[in-house]
């Protein structure tokens, strides 16, 4: 039986072998090498260091493999020198800044009924194949240039079904999100007005306009489809309107009525004439936003 002074001796040599070869292995590693000769390091600063080389050796190999087990996604390990030994740390990677870029850049437009892939649209992605549209093209880039302007007004687009009026005012919006750090609610307005009628039975009517009416800036996506009341005319669009013709914040609006059916429409409500009602959304209209007829063939 190997009595307990052999053990203890055995223990430390199988120790001491253990421990020269892992700092054999540790100063083979060019990384950590250079690190130790960069910050001077002292044989008893590397000895107090060795199971943090030891962690980076193994999280650094983790990382890069792209382990599952690697617990700190989007972060690369790093050496630093911590009160005198080595320590390990965790830096975002150029690819988490750029995921993290790219999600505030999308959180900055507030979809309303309109489909996600809205956010990713870019001018990149316009065609500019009609004189039309690249009148169109030219000023919306010059609207994200000059902004923000009070003299500024935003545009009515108005055409056909598919010609590209949401598809254009999405990437303005993106543009706007992406140069200027400008926040954009785009709606889709008939589907809103069946959301602001289902708020009033819980009392949210006031939340929810105060919440569009406030935008930095705001698209009002297919105007007129919308089943037309009086209520949802002059309690609703109007007031919205009116809070944005008086406050000088850009609105924008998408239509497959041009200005003068927009108001016929808007002015005959279940058979009843509502002309001077329809004149007063009109004028708050054509304050904000100038009318372009955007014609095409159905890009969907």
């Amino acid at each position: 039986m190997e009595k307990v002074g052999q053990t203890i001796e055995r223990s430390q040599h199988l120790y001491k072998t253990s421990t020269d070869e892992l700092m054999r292995m540790i100063l083979a590693d060019s990384e950590i090498s250079d690190f130790i000769a960069k910050n001077q390091m002292t044989s008893e600063q590397i000895k107090r260091s060795l199971p943090k080389f030891n962690q980076y050796r193994n999280e650094r190999a983790k990382f890069q493999s792209g382990d599952v087990s690697y617990i700190a996604k989007g972060y690369q390990p790093m050496l630093f020198m911590n009160e005198g030994y080595a320590d390990v740390s965790y830096r975002e990677t150029e690819e988490l800044k750029a995921a993290q870029n790219q999600q505030a850049i999308e959180n900055r437009i507030n979809l309303v009924n309109l489909p996600k892939t809205y956010k990713k649209i870019t001018f990149q992605d316009v065609y500019l194949d009609d004189v039309k549209r690249i009148e169109v093209f030219d000023d919306l880039i010059r609207f994200v240039a000059e902004y923000p302007n009070s003299q500024q007004r935003g545009l009515y687009l108005h055409g056909d079904m598919g010609v590209g009026k949401s598809f254009m005012l999405a990437a303005m919006a993106r543009e706007l999100a992406e140069k200027k750090d400008v926040s954009t609610t785009f709606l889709h307005f008939p589907s809103f007005a069946i959301d602001i009628k289902n708020a009033i039975n819980t009392g949210t009517v006031k939340e929810e306009i105060d919440l569009v009416k406030k935008a930095q800036v705001l698209i009002l996506d297919d105007i007129g489809a919308e089943q037309s009341t009086s209520w949802v005319r002059d309690e609703v669009l109007q007031v919205i309107l009116q809070y944005r013709m008086l406050e000088e914040l850009p609105t924008f609006f998408t239509s497959n009525y041009s200005f003068f059916d927009l108001e016929k429409k808007l002015g005959n409500i279940k058979g009843s004439d509502e002309t001077w009602q329809a004149k007063r959304v009109m004028e708050r209209i054509r304050f904000l936003a100038r009318e372009i007829h955007l014609q095409g063939e159905n890009r969907r």
